[in-house]
């Protein structure tokens, strides 16, 4: 199965709750990817605390080859550029995951 995840919050827990899924998922030898858009597309500046390990778990999840992408326009109205975390990626590239992803989900 390939399993789609649209992350729209930089709400801590959030993050790390699609994060924990995506590496759940890829455990069990399924595929997932993680799309960052909105407030999701401030992943790279959401600090870990006592209780969400975020930074732990996407580096997790790209171990075991799990892909990130963010929205340009997310970031650009954020006056952000791309970062080490994920390639800037479109519409398009949404689209693209949605319709070859067997389940999607939103944080």
């Amino acid at each position: 199965m390939k399993l789609g995840i649209i992350l729209q919050s930089n709400n801590p827990e959030h993050a790390w709750n699609a994060f924990r899924l995506g590496i759940t998922a890829l455990k069990a030898g399924n595929q997932a990817e993680v799309f960052l858009m909105s407030e999701g597309s401030e992943l790279d500046t959401i600090a870990d605390s006592e209780h969400f390990d975020i930074s732990v778990k996407v580096a997790e999840f790209k171990e075991l080859k799990g892909e990130i992408f963010a929205c340009g326009t997310c970031l650009k109205l954020r006056n952000k550029e791309e970062s080490g975390v994920c390639p800037i990626s479109t519409m398009t590239d949404l689209l693209k995951m949605i319709e070859t992803s067997d389940k999607v989900v939103t944080f």
